[in-house]
């Protein structure tokens, strides 16, 4: 009561002032107390992690007094398994300490997809497919072909590869492509079935011509004979992804050795293959 009465009994400016100034003091305070409080002034720069593997990574971060979530994860064949691809903060950043670094990952396993049926495409339109499903543009195998740069068959190595089939992101596709005609090579005509006549007529057309001509029998007119077997044979016995057989190719100028008969073959060498 007695501290009352001697505040009552001083000015009224003198009270004002030192309620004034009694709040700057404890706004002071509080601001001076505010970063001891809330831990502002420790403050610490964000480590580069990325290309790390993740338990290094992880490792690095809380050594710094930061907390680490692993925040999702994706794949990228080309990088290493369980490395660190993107964080947040980035490197560099000063941050106070107790903040969260946000990692992505690479994944250890590969998604799977199907593999689509690219043959007929273009190549350019092969390659954006690819691109779109995480498969990868391998070797491109030229063939003779009046179709240039459209896809005759597409394989995993060697190997045809059919569509639908489930392989892992990243796997490399290669392909076989026509040229377009323009190659010293062409495809070898089919001229089991033909007469003699026939067969040399279409073989120079193409800029080919008959060589050696056999039989297993006497023939008197070698003109009308069927041809029934023929070197080299139009088709491989190699099957594309579709199950068909690839086309054999020739040199320009060369010559096709022939077996004739008297009596047409009952079905040519294309069909057998089938």
């Amino acid at each position: 009561m007695e501290f009352i009465d001697k505040l009552l009994k001083k000015p009224l400016w003198v009270n004002v002032l030192t309620g004034i100034g009694a709040v700057i003091v404890l706004i002071v305070l509080f601001f001076f107390s505010l970063g001891w409080i809330t831990g502002n002034g420790k403050t610490e720069k964000v480590p580069n992690v990325i290309g790390l593997d993740v338990l290094a990574a992880q490792k690095n971060i809380k050594a710094l007094g930061f907390d680490v979530v692993l925040q999702d994860s994706i794949y990228v064949d080309t990088l290493a398994r369980n490395g660190v691809l993107r964080q947040t903060p980035e490197a560099d950043e000063v941050v106070k300490k107790g903040r969260t670094i946000y990692l992505t990952i690479n994944r250890v396993i590969a998604p799977q997809v199907d593999m689509p049926n690219l043959i007929g495409f273009s190549l350019k339109s092969a390659q954006t497919y690819l691109k779109v499903l995480g498969l990868r543009m391998g070797a491109i195998n030229l063939v003779t072909n009046r179709n240039k740069n459209v896809i005759i068959d597409q394989l995993v190595g060697a190997s045809p590869i059919a569509p639908g089939t489930k392989i892992s992101s990243g796997t490399m596709i290669n392909f076989t492509v026509g040229d377009g005609g323009n190659g010293v090579g062409m495809e070898v005509p089919d001229l089991i079935g033909m007469t003699v006549e026939m067969a040399k007529a279409t073989l120079l057309n193409m800029g080919l011509s008959v060589g050696n001509i056999s039989s297993s029998a006497s023939i008197q007119d070698t003109a009308t004979a069927f041809v029934i077997m023929q070197t080299p044979t139009a088709y491989s016995a190699t099957l594309d992804s579709l199950g068909m057989p690839l086309k054999n190719s020739t040199m320009q100028g060369g010559s096709i050795d022939i077996v004739i008969d008297k009596v047409a073959p009952a079905i040519s060498k294309r069909d057998s293959i089938k």
